[in-house]
């Protein structure tokens, strides 16, 4: 086999050969890279449900999460949309969510961690949306049905990306 000094000479030219390795310090674990960002809804969903629960009332959390924060008009005549507060953690949810997505598709150490840890917050969402009174609501529902696909995705993301990796690498 012969080498072809004249195209190692143009690579070594556009610089294919200068790659410095990453520095340790940046290849080095990270726990705020490996927090799951679900779990930020999760957690502002159990302060509210811990605080309305001192209130005394059956049904305190779902009134807390179904209360109005404000109306907006629609164009279309005498309509108005009304937002409530699971309203607005659902959309931090999928803000959050759209964040965990993206980050699952790297498949190094700290997404594995990532993984793992979203895993956690999905138990722990299931096991109080079915034992737990406050979180039995459908914005609670929801909130655990988006932890599930964190982990899902994640999970398939990162199998594929070592899949393809194991492909290359022959």
């Amino acid at each position: 086999m012969a080498i072809d000094r004249d195209l190692i000479a143009k690579e070594a030219a556009i610089g294919m050969y200068d790659k410095q390795p990453v520095a340790e310090e940046k290849r080095g674990f990270s726990m705020l890279t490996a927090f799951p960002l679900l779990a930020i809804p999760f957690l502002v969903y159990n302060i509210l449900a811990v605080f309305t629960l001192f209130g005394g009332a059956d049904n305190a959390a779902y009134s807390a999460v179904s209360q109005i924060l404000f109306s907006l008009p629609m164009p279309s005549n005498g309509t108005h949309w009304e937002v409530s507060v699971g309203d607005v953690i659902l959309l931090g949810s999928l803000i959050c969510l759209f964040f965990e997505l993206l980050k699952s598709t790297k498949s190094d150490k700290v997404a594995i961690v990532n993984h793992s840890l979203s895993m956690v917050v999905f138990i722990v969402c299931l096991v109080e949306f079915l034992l737990f009174r406050p979180f039995a609501t459908s914005t609670f529902f929801l909130l655990t049905f988006m932890t599930l696909m964190d982990v899902l995705a994640g999970f398939i993301v990162t199998a594929v990306s070592a899949r393809k990796d194991i492909d290359f690498g022959h």
